[in-house]
């Protein structure tokens, strides 16, 4: 157990852990969750459990069945389609006010991002790699300092993380991310939203190799 987690409410230490299972591909879309089941799993009682899916519900990870028992939500072409146009639409917008307001350490924060994300790319670490990866993500928004593109993010948080993890090439998508590091540290506008043009691209290009190897 982390030390942040030791002092967390028992709902949020519960809701994290199977957030993350949902974001890393340990519960498969489609699994269920059930109250009971989950809560001798986690040794928990079956009130934060059930605190837990309300949020995972809200956050459009998890939909619910009746009584006491939900499954991991099942994202069809139309809703990966939906959170792509939404991506698209506010990337270009952010990465462009990230390389004009970015701050020293901020900046430092998003190279530690990349590092992170290659050092696990390289090493064949999926699951540390695209969670780096949605981590950059995040603090480009942070950079951006535009308080409504931080409060949507938060809005949509775990459907982007979601969306950012489906794809298989690792090291491909952390070269494009150092790429976007080095245009933001020079304040390069242009070349920032070129590159973020390319990226959004490659990205679905990535996803979309990945299903049909799935298939």
């Amino acid at each position: 157990m982390t030390e942040p987690d030791r002092f967390a409410p028992e709902s949020d230490r519960v809701t994290r852990r199977l957030r993350d299972d949902i974001l890393d591909g340990v519960r498969q879309p489609g699994s269920k969750l059930v109250e009971r089941e989950l809560a001798a799993e986690l040794g928990v009682s079956r009130l934060p459990v059930r605190d837990a899916l309300k949020t995972l519900v809200a956050e459009g990870l998890v939909t619910p069945r009746p009584r006491t028992w939900a499954v991991v939500r099942e994202f069809t072409p139309t809703d990966v389609a939906d959170l792509g146009e939404v991506r698209s639409a506010l990337e270009v917008l952010t990465f462009r006010l990230a390389a004009q307001r970015h701050t020293r350490p901020g900046l430092q924060k998003l190279r530690a991002n990349v590092d992170a994300e290659l050092a696990a790319a390289r090493g064949g670490d999926a699951v540390r790699a695209r969670r780096a990866a949605a981590d950059f993500h995040e603090t480009v928004t942070s950079l951006a300092a535009n308080e409504l593109l931080i409060e949507l993010e938060g809005t949509l948080r775990s459907r982007m993380r979601w969306l950012l993890a489906q794809h298989d090439d690792l090291v491909g998508i952390a070269k494009e991310h150092e790429d976007l590091y080095a245009a933001i540290a020079d304040r390069d506008v242009v070349r920032v939203e070129d590159l973020v043009v390319k990226h959004l691209e490659n990205s679905r290009n990535a996803a979309a190799a990945r299903r049909r190897a799935r298939t």
